[in-house]
């Protein structure tokens, strides 16, 4: 019968992070994050008098066109 060794994992600061259990999760959370952050951007921009004004006459500009 053979037997395999089981892998020798480093301890201390360097197992630590050489282990990358959950790593994809942390990404999705971290990317999902920074998404809402620029949606909060973008709604705060979109909440401007300016800013509604020139989409305004933009979306009037391209309907008298047609």
């Amino acid at each position: 019968m053979i037997e395999y060794a089981t892998p020798v994992r480093p301890r201390g600061v360097a197992g630590l992070l050489a282990d990358d259990a959950g790593a994809s999760t942390a990404e999705y959370a971290i990317v999902t994050m920074a998404a809402v952050a620029f949606a909060g951007v973008l709604v705060v921009i979109m909440r401007s008098g300016e800013v509604r004004e020139i989409l305004t006459d933009l979306v009037r500009r391209a309907l008298s066109v047609a």
